[in-house]
């Protein structure tokens, strides 16, 4: 944390650099020490969007999964996945650096509202044709929103003004490739050709930030996140209900969708209770630090995503609309699970557990994939969560119990 001394200098620049001219704030640095910085109406509205897209994405991999198409389902939800999340990390690291909540930032944000929109529309026919043009589209409107909003910030960077024409090049560069990207074929070629767009894509923060680093708010920028991780928690509730639901009109007996229903709400505030056990603030210290932390959500949204389909495709095989067998089902759930478990301990709870907590959380991610060799759906993931929970319980974080 900052000085006093050095909060008052931030609020001094602020000062100093802006300016009311056409109704604009200029863009300066926030000051990373700001006492009570919670997440703005904007950020909570702009991430309203991404449930849509989150639960188109969702629902392809359910269908894809239930018809036994595994890596072609699993590759394009890795694809679409990987869009969402990297255009709501950039926003949300630049929002906890510039936010200016003036007229230009706000269309600009809304914008890549709009791209996020796009980017959800053209979902479907990702997954079905390999068809990437739509949702490329709408992925580049964000990120040139997004170069907007950088080479803005430059005006008002300071000493950070190179980094920040640095991100606006970089992510400039990442997008021409993407449009050739479009002319690649599907299949094989088309994975290799995103994995070096995807690359070239998370180099950028480290390309332009080598030199001096764009300040963050650990508080702001943790709350972002665990906000984010309950929209895909709830996606993964209500998914499960509209399923559960529809799977109510094929069978004679409700006891199978009540013990599922009741599963799956026991292992979605299992996984809510163990995401928000540890201090999520203390683990952005450094810039390395902060690069796993956010580099590594990739895996435990796109797991907690993923979840919410594993469900459904164990009602599909309850309901005989899959012809999946119960082993195949039961891994569409425990996989996700499980690494939603090693993602969230690794880069977040690790280094705030003794050790005792260290043993069971990655030991319980290893138990729950056994519950894909038991008749038992869920059953066994659920007890192995709950259990993991009560150790949590009885070993809490030093903070929490100063």
């Amino acid at each position: 944390m900052r000085s006093e001394a050095e909060s008052r200098r931030y609020s001094d620049r602020v000062n100093t650099l802006s300016t009311p001219r056409f109704r604009l704030t200029r863009m300066v640095p926030r000051d990373p020490a700001q006492p009570h910085r919670p997440a703005s109406t904007l950020e909570l509205f702009f991430d309203l969007v991404f449930v849509v897209a989150v639960s188109i994405a969702s629902a392809q991999l359910h269908h894809a999964l239930s018809h036994g198409d595994f890596v072609h389902g699993i590759t394009s939800y890795a694809m679409v996945f990987f869009a969402v999340w990297w255009a709501w990390m950039n926003f949300t690291w630049f929002a906890t650096s510039f936010d200016t909540d003036d007229w230009l930032y706000r269309v600009t944000t809304i914008v890549q509202m709009g791209g996020v929109l796009v980017l959800a529309a053209g979902i479907p026919a990702a997954f079905e044709h390999g068809d990437f043009r739509v949702p490329v589209i709408g992925y580049i409107v964000m990120r040139v929103a997004m170069i907007a909003q950088w080479l803005r910030a430059s005006r008002g960077a300071g000493e950070l003004r190179s980094a920040a024409r640095r991100y606006a090049i970089g992510i400039a560069v990442v997008q021409v490739l993407w449009i050739i990207f479009l002319i690649v074929p599907s299949g094989p070629p088309q994975i290799v050709a995103f994995v070096i767009c995807a690359l070239l894509e998370i180099s950028v923060p480290v390309f332009a930030e080598y030199r001096m680093q764009t300040p963050w708010h650990p508080h702001h920028i943790t709350e972002r996140y665990g906000l984010f991780t309950l929209i895909v928690l709830g996606e993964s509730l209500l998914a499960s209900a509209n399923a559960i639901i529809d799977a109510s009109h094929e069978l004679e007996s409700f006891v199978p969708l009540i013990s599922i229903s009741a599963l799956t709400l026991a292992v979605t505030a299992s996984l809510w209770w163990i995401y928000f056990w540890a201090p999520h603030h203390r683990a952005i210290t450094t810039f390395a630090s902060s690069l796993r932390y956010g580099y590594t959500h990739y895996i435990v949204f796109a797991a907690a995503a993923a979840f919410s389909a594993g469900i459904e495709v164990e009602l599909d095989v309850l309901t005989g609309v899959s012809h999946l067998s119960n082993i195949q089902a039961s891994f569409t759930v425990t996989v996700p699970i499980a690494i939603f478990l090693l993602g969230i301990w690794w880069v977040a709870i690790r280094e705030n557990a003794d050790r005792v907590v260290n043993t069971v959380v990655p030991l319980g991610a290893v138990v729950v994939l056994l519950d894909a060799a038991l008749p038992i759906p869920v059953a066994v993931t659920a007890l192995v969560l709950i259990a993991i929970v009560v150790v949590l319980v009885l070993h809490s974080p030093v903070e929490r119990r100063s």
